[in-house]
Formats: structure tokens, C-alpha cells, sequence
């Protein structure tokens, strides 16, 4: 504070050229502003308000105000609002949902395939993220990041295209397994779980590298050192050391990529087929039809974001007692 209030004063008495006094000079002379600016940044919890407000705005207004405006969306039986007709309070949006097996069967497919597809995703990067961060030298680190990020400065249609490409029936795949004979007729891989699997993965993976690499990065090599030198072999070592200490890494990884495959609707519908039909596909299908299906799809949103919400929590839950079992 005092190295503040000396440069301060430094502002208000270094002249301009000329000898006329600066605008930042005379501003600080100012009595009001000495009044406004002293009544406002008087302590450092002020300072923090407002510093913090327009963030906190942000947030609120931004990213919690529509997912509140949803939940209310869902309670009513009429929207978007019509002329002289005031919408009514009703339960009837959520319990159509438990009353229809069309709603309920894609609604748990989608949480198996978020979780397969997360567990999956995390055996692909692990070893990956275990190489940036232990074996290639920290000065090459980066490149290989940034090697790594090219296919996601595209967005995810294009990235989508690219898979429907590569495992066309005239795709990559498909041309490699014939030229190598082991393939007369080319494979059926397009429209199927398998290819939406890849599609999901291929998309979310960053999500799950970047924060085992974090992770992965901050262990000390000398822990593993100390281990070998007691005499723990490399499972030893991965299991009691690397693991445990990765944990965080885990669990922000998984989290990412559970909740970001639950929401992905583009990528399903131009790699799923009729037996993988995910919720998302659902609960667009009442947003693109005319008439009062705005509030279902509204309350069934909200039961997937809350049941999306539950499994997280739990599995942060289950993640935190798991790593202190581990270090013991």
C-alpha cells in the first residue's frame, strides 16, 4: 500500500512537458475523485468486490441465468408465451418422462455410452499423457501439446466429417484392410456404436490428456527413483506412486469428458444409427417441432443435467476415498 500511495504521489507531481500539469495529475487532485476513489477501494475486501463484480455477472447472468430460466421453462404448460393466454403451473412435463419407454431407453444409453466411452478414453490418453509428461524432454513438451491440439482449432462438425471419412465404407480403414487382403467386402463400420465411440472419443480426448499431463507433469521423478531403489518393480511403482499421486488428474479428465459426452448432439446424429438414438437427440426433437413442446424438452433437459450432475458428484465422491486408500 505504501509503495502504491508513493507512486500516487509521484503521478501528481511530475509534470507534463511544458510544465502544465498531466490529466493523470490533475485527476488525482481532484477532490471528488480523491472522495469517490478512497470511498470505493478503502479496503482490500471493496477492492475485491469490485474487481469481482463483473466476473460474478458473468456467471450468473451468462452461464446460471439460462439454466435457471430452463428449470422454469419446465414447469409450465405453454412456451414460447402466446397472446393473451397465461401459462400454467404444471408437473405433467417431468412425469411424461418415467411413462414413456421412448424417453427412458436412450436416456440410460446415453449414460452407458458416457461411461464407457469416459473409461475408454482414459485408458487411450493415460499412457499417452504418462509420455509427454516422463519421457519426452521438457524443452519439446510444448511442440508435442501443440502437435497434439491442431485437430480441435476445427470445430466438431468438421472433425466429425473427418471420422465419417475415415471409416466410410471407401474410407482409409476400410482401403487398408482390403489392400491387406484381410477384407473382401468392405466393413460396416458407419451408423453403429462403434463409430460413434470413435467419434466421442476422438472428440473429448484433449479433454482427458490435458489434465493428466497437468498432473502427470508435477510428480517428482525422484519419488519413482526412491521406490526403485527400495526395491518396487514397475508395476510397484505405477500402482502405489504414479496412481495415487494422478488422481486429481483422473478425476478432472473423467468429469470433463462424462459431462461433455452426455451434452454432444451433432456428432451422434451424423455417426449413430437408430440403436444408438442418445437423449440429446431426444430432447431436440422437441425444440424443432411448432406448438407447446418447448417446456418437455426444457424438463427433460433439466433431468439429464441433474442426473449428469449426481453421477459426477458421486464419482468425485468415490475418486477422493479411493486415492487415500491407494496411499496407504
Amino acid at each position: 500500500m505504501a509503495h502504491a500511495e508513493t507512486d500516487t504521489a509521484d503521478i501528481r507531481k511530475t509534470p507534463a512537458p511544458g510544465g502544465k500539469m498531466t490529466f493523470w495529475g490533475a485527476l488525482l487532485q481532484n477532490g471528488t475523485y480523491q472522495a469517490v476513489s478512497g470511498a470505493l477501494f478503502k479496503t482490500q475486501r471493496r477492492q475485491f468486490v469490485i474487481l469481482a463484480s463483473l466476473p460474478l455477472f458473468w456467471i450468473v447472468f451468462a452461464n446460471l441465468g439460462p439454466i435457471v430460466e430452463m428449470f422454469w421453462i419446465g414447469f409450465l404448460d405453454s412456451y414460447p408465451p402466446k397472446v393473451g393466454y397465461e401459462p400454467q403451473f404444471t408437473l405433467a412435463n417431468w412425469a411424461a418422462f418415467f411413462q414413456d419407454r421412448v424417453f427412458i431407453v436412450p436416456f440410460f444409453r446415453t449414460l452407458a455410452f458416457s461411461v464407457i466411452f469416459t473409461a475408454i478414453t482414459l485408458l487411450i490418453t493415460y499412457p499417452v499423457a504418462y509420455f509427454l509428461a516422463k519421457h519426452v524432454k521438457r524443452k519439446n513438451q510444448l511442440l508435442f501439446l501443440l502437435l497434439l491440439l491442431i485437430p480441435f482449432w476445427v470445430g466438431e462438425i468438421v472433425r466429425t466429417y473427418a471420422i465419417m471419412i475415415l471409416l466410410g465404407n471407401n474410407g482409409a480403414v476400410n482401403l487398408v484392410l482390403k489392400s491387406l487382403g484381410l477384407i473382401d467386402r468392405p466393413i460396416p463400420f458407419m451408423y453403429t456404436g462403434f463409430s460413434l465411440g470413435v467419434g466421442i472419443i476422438y472428440l473429448t480426448a484433449l479433454y482427458m490428456l490435458l489434465p493428466l499431463y497437468s498432473a502427470l507433469e508435477k510428480i517428482p521423478n525422484n519419488y519413482l527413483e526412491a521406490a526403485a531403489d527400495l526395491g518396487a518393480g514397475a508395476w510397484t511403482r505405477f500402482r502405489r506412486v504414479t496412481l495415487p499421486l494422478s488422481r486429481e488428474g483422473i478425476a478432472s479428465g473423467c468429469t470433463l469428458v462424462f459431462l461433455i459426452s452426455t451434452g454432444y448432439y451433432a456428432t451422434p446424429v451424423l455417426l449413430g444409427g437408430p440403436r444408438s438414438t442418445v437423449f440429446a437427440e431426444t430432447i431436440a426433437g422437441f425444440f424443432h417441432v411448432a406448438g407447446d413442446q418447448w417446456p418437455m424438452g426444457a424438463a427433460f433437459s433439466s433431468i439429464m443435467l441433474i442426473t449428469t450432475l449426481a453421477v459426477t458428484g458421486l464419482f468425485l465422491k468415490l475418486m477422493g476415498r479411493g486415492g487415500k486408500g491407494m496411499m496407504r
